[in-house]
């Protein structure tokens, strides 16, 4: 296993595993084989474990919780605050960085993951009805308590970073970063990250699953995933971006190596503070994506990747419209 540097004498391994999808979006739910994909990752090294009190809602926290109970000391825990999920509404979303909700999140996460401690606690989504002054402030109180140790931010934008950085040392920025979605870099919120030395939290390095070359149509996903209401998987765009991938396939292919494997390495590739986090339900994805940490991508490589696939070639935004409003920019 390869590891990064959250703190001077604390490690996270390379590539974190992300849970959502074992617990909600992306379809049927199976509790044993995410428990034994999240045996299967510690087994193997990886230490960096993510899920959040809003995936399920909070049922996510529950199974980590479970999974992990007899191996705590092998587990960095991230979960996250701060997405409202409308019950009558599974598409809607609110956001709330109150210091009282921050709070209560807090220990609700806490009691549901049945741990003392979180490693990391990320505001999931910045509220812009509240001055980040005053969440960082209470996440501050809670590293205080002993209830977290690190603080992170997810989807936020560099004025915002700076701005909580001063308040407290932020350890993690998580932000859907991959070969079709690099909004990340066009903001400069990598280097920011970089820059105030920030671990940067990649998430859906794999462009939802649509990056590992095994989605072929619209019908492939569940009528209640996620995906289906995502403009990059609809219509026109779904073709126009399925044909980019399958150039990348083939480039894979090439190289033996999986279309997986290869993003994965493409997205480390662009600096050393950044961490890519995959989400799986099988045991046997955790195995074949932590290959990409032995795969190293060449100027050339990376020269092919980007005549095949630029960002502007990809259709479609990442989120819909409504989801796209709670991304600060």
């Amino acid at each position: 296993m390869h590891y990064r540097m959250i703190a001077a004498d604390e490690k996270v391994s390379a590539m974190a595993l992300g849970c959502m999808g074992m617990s909600d979006m992306y379809g049927p739910r199976d509790d044993a084989e995410s428990t034994a994909t999240i045996h299967a990752a510690l087994d193997a090294g990886l230490n960096f474990v993510d899920t959040a009190d809003m995936y399920g809602p909070h049922t996510n926290e529950v199974l980590v919780g479970n999974a992990i109970r007899q191996r705590r000391s092998d587990v960095f825990l991230a979960t996250k605050f701060g997405i409202v999920r409308d019950p009558n509404d599974p598409q809607k979303r609110g956001i709330d960085g109150r210091p009282e909700y921050v709070k209560s999140c807090c220990d609700a996460s806490l009691k549901r993951l049945g741990v003392d401690v979180i490693d990391l606690y990320y505001q999931h989504r910045i509220d812009v009805k509240v001055p980040v002054e005053e969440t960082v402030g209470a996440m501050t109180d809670l590293v205080g308590e002993g209830k977290v140790r690190f603080l992170g931010l997810s989807e936020a934008s560099t004025e915002t970073i700076r701005r909580a950085h001063a308040v407290h040392p932020i350890s993690a920025v998580q932000t859907e970063y991959s070969i079709w979605s690099r909004d990340a870099d066009d903001d400069g919120i990598i280097s920011c990250c970089r820059e105030l030395g920030i671990l940067f939290i990649a998430y859906s390095p794999l462009g939802r699953g649509f990056l590992t070359g095994t989605i072929k149509s619209f019908d492939d996903f569940a009528p209640d995933d996620f995906r289906r209401n995502a403009p990059r998987f609809q219509g026109e765009n779904f073709q126009k971006n399925l044909e980019i991938v399958e150039r990348l396939k083939l480039m894979a292919l090439e190289r033996n190596v999986t279309t997986a494997q290869l993003a994965l390495a493409w997205v480390m590739a662009q600096g050393d503070h950044i961490i890519p986090v995959f989400g799986t339900k099988k045991p046997r994805y955790v195995g074949e994506n932590l290959k990409a940490l032995d795969l190293k991508m060449t100027s050339e490589d990376l020269l092919a990747i980007e005549a095949i696939a630029p960002q502007s070639a990809f259709c479609g935004t990442r989120f819909p419209e409504a989801m796209m409003k709670l991304v600060n920019v």
